[in-house]
Formats: C-alpha cells, structure tokens, sequence
C-alpha cells in the first residue's frame, strides 16, 4: 500500500479509561495500518518541544501537565491519505464540536483532556514522528490486506 506516514498519540486519560483497544480498533478498521507503536512516558522537555506551536497559547501549561501526567500511546501510522483520514476519524478537538462517530465524538470528554493527537500536515507529521521514533522502530511490512484498502 502506497501512501504516507502520520503520527497519533493516545494521551493518558485513554490509558486510565482503558479505551486503547477500542481507538486503535477504529483506526483499523478503517484501513490505516500500524507501522510503530509504544506507550511510554513522555518527559517534559519532549513535550514542550512536541506542542511549541502552542507555547503562547493559554492552555500550553495545562496541557503539558495533562500529557506528562502518565503513559502514553505513541505510533506511526500509514495509508492513503493516512493524515486526512486519521483526522477525520478524530473529529474536531473541541468535544461540543466533535460529531459522534468520530473519536472524540464518542470518547472525549473534556477538550482540555483530550483523547488523541494526530499529525496536521506532512510536515508536522515528518517532525512528530522524528521526535518520538527512531527509523529502526518502525516496521514496514505487507500484510495482505492492501487490496481491501484501495
């Protein structure tokens, strides 16, 4: 399957409600195929560096103390147009304006705990997945499944 690479992050809250399963499901199903993948804990440093679009921003502080709280979900994900559909199946950040059927349609529950993160843009996408992945971490395979998917 041709196509390009994103990130997403599960933040702590998905760990804590134990929805992990349910969100990669969805993604998934949707044809997008995990390439990397890995909880971890984030340090502040990385995260700082990970959300600087957002320094200035009021919420930066909250939201570095909300991601650093605990464990993470990490990956790499790919597919056509991996970054668009990825979005799509988020729904919007903010949880009021999230339609259901969407990740935070369905799961969030407040904005500033946010469910996942994921990629805007190639760019983004390239530099967020450089921050959390070594090239030797992410697995390119063919799963037979491609087929379906196009």
């Amino acid at each position: 399957m041709a196509g390009e690479k994103t990130f997403a992050m599960l933040k702590p809250g998905v760990l804590q409600r134990r929805i992990v399963g349910e969100v990669l499901s969805r993604i998934e199903r949707k044809g997008l195929k995990l390439i990397a993948l890995k909880m971890m804990s984030i340090p502040r440093d990385l995260c700082e560096q990970h959300y600087a679009e957002h320094k200035d921003r009021p919420f930066f502080n909250d939201l570095v103390s909300y991601v650093t709280s605990g464990p993470v979900v990490a990956m790499v994900i790919t597919g056509e147009n991996a970054i668009a559909i990825l979005r799509m199946l988020c729904g919007a950040t903010r949880v009021n304006e999230a339609v259901p059927g969407t990740i935070r349609g369905d799961l969030g529950l407040d904005t500033q705990k946010n469910v996942i993160h994921a990629s805007d843009s190639a760019e983004s996408a390239a530099r967020e997945i450089g921050l959390f992945f070594k090239p030797s971490e992410i697995q390119a395979y063919e799963d037979g499944n491609e087929a379906w998917y196009v």
